[in-house]
């Protein structure tokens, strides 16, 4: 059984500084805008912000053991671990805290990378990351700005802001980062 949104917030918080606490408070906020203005479920979308991070500041060590021990993603040991915590995060959030909606466990599986053929609470989630209040990088207000118009335009925006970032950086990019974006792309040309 899933532990109540109070317990929830106690056993995540505790499991970050307080800085990360904060912007997981500020995705929270966000996603549950979103899921407001786009159709989406906001008490889901707040429950999948709540655990997004969960394993954001875990040993790479436990990170790893639990992704060979529990049959997850191992392509993801190729890549840079900074990707690793969002895996092992919707592994958590269903092991340790009962979670067992699909759709809140991709949103928290997929909210670092993307992919092909994201649901909306995983569009939601993955935005609101990019987005929340306390975020500040070059091109954030745009994609702010995006996202008050069009969910996909403003994931897009994001997508195309960390690519670039990696790719001025020579640095390799994930695979479902690349076909995450270039399904929006053309999705939005369909709607065109």
């Amino acid at each position: 059984m899933a532990l109540s949104r109070e317990a929830l917030i106690e056993a995540v918080s505790a499991q970050m500084p307080d800085k990360r606490w904060k912007h997981t408070l500020g995705v929270m906020e966000t996603s549950v805008k979103l899921a407001e203005r786009y159709g989406g479920d906001p008490v889901r979308a707040e429950t999948a912000a709540i655990l997004h991070d969960v394993a954001k500041y875990w040993p790479v060590e436990r990170m790893k053991e639990i992704i060979e021990t529990n049959g997850l993603s191992a392509e993801l040991l190729n890549y840079d671990k900074q990707l690793w915590h969002a895996e092992v995060g919707a592994f958590v959030a269903g092991d340790e805290y009962g979670i067992t909606d699909p759709e809140v466990l991709d949103a928290i599986r997929y909210h670092t990378s993307g992919r092909e053929n994201m649901g909306l609470l995983e569009k939601i989630v993955c935005l609101a990351d990019y987005i929340e209040p306390g975020r500040d990088f070059p091109g954030v207000d745009d994609i702010r700005k995006l996202s008050k118009s069009s969910l996909e335009e403003g994931l897009l925006a994001g997508f195309d802001s960390t690519i670039s970032l990696l790719l001025r950086k020579r640095q390799i990019v994930f695979p479902l980062t690349v076909l995450a974006r270039n399904d929006l792309v053309r999705i939005m040309e369909d709607t065109i």
